[in-house]
C-alpha cells in the first residue's frame, strides 16, 4: 500500500497532536447535523477546554465549521463537502480508470474499453488494446448505441428512472441484424436482467460475430458515470468465457467505483 510519509508510520516524533484532535472534531460533527456545543464536544472526545476552544475558533475562522450563536453549537459546514468533491472530481476519472483498463486487458487478452453517457447516447472514450493478433480498435468519441451495446445497457440499467425515461424518449432503436433489441419493452427487460446479473451483453446485436460484455462504474452517489467492456469474436467469446469475463469486468468496476467514493449504501 502506497504511504505519503515512508519508513516514518511509527516515528512519534511526525505526530500533530492538535492535528489529530482537529480532525477527530470534524469526523465527530459528522454525526451531528444540528451541530454540538463546546461542552458536548471536549467532553465526548476528552479534549481540554482551552484545546477544544482553540480548535474550533480555528476551524470557524477557515469556514470549515459554523457557529450559531443562540444556540451555543458548533456544526459542519458545506466548504469540507466541497473539498470532497473536487478530490473526487470524475474529470480525473481517466487516470484511475486507465491502469485498471490494462490490467483487465492482460487478464482476459481482449481489447478493453472505457465509455460514458452522452446526451442521447454512449461515447467511447479510451481503451487497451487486445494481445491477440485480430483485435478491435476504436477512435476515441465515437458514439455508441444505448439499445444493442454492453455498455450502453450496463449504464442504463442503473440510472434513475427520471434520467433514464429522458434518453428512451429519444431513442430510436435501429435494426442492425436479427438479434438487434428494437422495441422499448423488450429493452427494459433486458434492463431488468443486467440489474439482475450486474453486467450486460452484446450478443451479436450491432455487428454478427462480435460479442461484447460490459458492467457500469459508480460515483460516490451511485450514479452510473461510465462503464468498461472487452470486445471479441464470438468463436473466442464462447459462454464460459464471457461468465469469467463478465466476474472479471465486475471486478474492475467495483474496484474503480470504490475509488471514486461508492458504497453499496450511496444513493443517488
Amino acid at each position: 500500500m502506497e504511504s505519503l510519509v515512508p519508513n516514518m508510520e511509527k516515528e512519534e516524533n511526525y505526530k500533530v497532536p492538535n492535528l489529530e484532535k482537529g480532525i477527530a472534531v470534524m469526523e465527530y460533527l459528522a454525526g451531528y447535523p444540528e451541530g454540538q456545543t463546546l461542552q458536548e464536544i471536549k467532553g465526548t472526545l476528552v479534549i481540554s477546554q482551552t484545546t477544544a476552544y482553540r480548535i474550533l475558533n480555528t476551524l470557524v475562522r477557515l469556514e470549515y465549521l459554523a457557529y450559531e450563536e443562540t444556540t451555543k453549537r458548533y456544526k459542519l459546514t458545506r466548504k469540507l463537502l466541497t473539498l470532497g468533491f473536487r478530490a473526487l472530481n470524475e474529470h480525473n476519472m481517466l487516470e484511475i480508470v486507465l491502469p485498471r483498463l490494462r490490467e483487465l486487458r492482460d487478464k482476459v487478452q481482449e481489447t478493453a474499453c472505457f465509455g460514458v453517457l452522452g446526451k442521447e447516447k454512449g461515447v467511447f472514450i479510451e481503451q487497451a488494446q487486445g494481445h491477440h493478433t485480430f483485435r478491435f480498435v476504436l477512435t476515441p468519441g465515437k458514439t455508441l448505441e444505448l439499445h444493442c451495446s454492453a455498455p450502453g445497457k450496463a449504464m442504463m440499467a442503473f440510472l434513475p428512472d427520471v434520467i433514464r425515461n429522458r434518453y428512451l424518449s429519444v431513442m430510436t432503436f435501429p435494426r442492425y441484424n436479427e438479434r438487434t433489441i428494437t422495441d422499448r419493452e423488450s429493452y427494459l427487460r433486458e434492463l431488468e436482467k443486467v440489474r439482475r446479473t450486474g453486467y450486460a451483453l452484446d450478443n451479436e446485436e450491432e455487428m454478427s460475430g462480435v460479442i461484447c460484455v460490459g458492467a457500469p462504474i459508480f460515483n460516490y452517489k451511485g450514479y452510473p458515470c461510465g462503464a468498461i467492456w472487452i470486445s471479441g469474436p464470438k468463436d473466442r467469446l464462447t459462454t464460459e468465457v464471457v461468465v469469467n469475463s463478465a466476474h472479471r469486468i465486475k471486478e474492475v468496476t467495483h474496484a474503480i467505483s470504490c475509488e471514486l467514493g461508492y458504497s453499496r449504501t450511496s444513493t443517488i
